[in-house]
């Protein structure tokens, strides 16, 4: 078996568990990974990779993707979201004009501080490990782009909804911090959810109850969405069976077998015939050489 699951993953379980939960109902020995971390309190879309479209991940991570999340006015958490510990309350006297009115500030290339509650590493230990043990340490400011921050409404008390659009890199709870620094009085993420990644849709997502009952009736890979799927941003070259045994060992194609001269890109989806091969780099000569060469894997499935 080879290719995606888009999975949904509820709020208390990990992108982790996910993982384990899928490789437990594909034959022993299956690779599986996933496309993107949720934190544990999050939900939504969670693209897993099974068989060889572990080998995709670096192509698929990039992708934009698209959140609603809940901010809080008023107060500030350890963490930045509604796990953490209160270390500031303020009086909240804005509401949603001046929130709408200061969206525009978080949207183009920004700068965010990651949060100590992070998965980055410091002197080889992840920041949340020193965090945990009460240790705080400066962090350098990093760019990211927000495509779009869009005001969907009220939510309760000084709560509002945000759908945000952005690429790899975005903090989002650190995103509703600033806005409530911006605002005056302080914010906290209460609620996130991912609605997409790239392709991948939270209507077309699968609960976990759902791959259980697909995978009890033996029908799991019909849920499999193709390796190349995900990969349409990336331009296609093309080669014929005259170029079958080159690409079975992974050989560099010659720019006369391809049907068209290579784009100048970083990476391109390989096809043999009208089978995809795998992902290859364009070189200065006009041939090919593969990165991923998945064929092999594909015609043994």
């Amino acid at each position: 078996m080879n290719g995606f699951l888009n999975v949904y993953k509820p709020t208390g379980r990990t992108s982790s568990d996910l993982v384990v939960f899928v490789r437990k109902r594909l034959e022993k020995g299956t690779a599986v990974g996933h496309g993107g971390t949720l934190d544990p309190e999050a939900s939504g879309v969670l693209p897993v990779c099974v068989g060889s479209a572990t080998r995709l991940f670096d192509y698929i991570i990039d992708k934009q993707k698209v959140y609603v999340a809940r901010i809080c006015l008023g107060v500030e958490t350890d963490t930045q979201d509604a796990t953490g510990r209160v270390v500031a309350e303020r009086p909240v006297d804005v509401g949603e004009a001046e929130l709408r009115a200061v969206l525009p500030r978080f949207t183009g290339e920004i700068e965010q501080v990651p949060p100590m509650y992070s998965a980055i590493k410091r002197d080889g230990r992840r920041l949340y490990q020193l965090a945990r043990k009460g240790q705080t340490i400066e962090v350098e400011p990093r760019k990211c782009r927000v495509e779009r921050v869009e005001f969907l409404g009220a939510a309760g008390e000084n709560a509002y909804d945000l759908r945000i659009t952005c690429g790899k890199g975005v903090y989002i709870r650190t995103l509703c911090h600033d806005i409530g620094q911006a605002l005056g009085c302080g914010a906290h993420m209460r609620a996130l959810e991912r609605v997409a990644a790239g392709i991948f849709t939270i209507k077309d997502a699968l609960t976990p109850e759902r791959i259980d009952t697909l995978s009890r009736e033996g029908r799991l890979e019909e849920a499999l969405i193709p390796l190349d799927a995900p990969l349409g941003h990336l331009p296609a070259v093309r080669v014929g069976e005259r170029s079958r045994h080159a690409v079975l060992n992974g050989n560099p194609l010659r720019p006369q077998w391809l049907d068209a001269p290579a784009p100048q890109a970083e990476a391109v989806r390989v096809y043999l015939n009208d089978t995809f091969a795998g992902i290859g780099a364009p070189q200065p000569d006009g041939s090919v050489r593969f990165r991923a060469m998945l064929y092999r894997a594909e015609e043994d499935a």
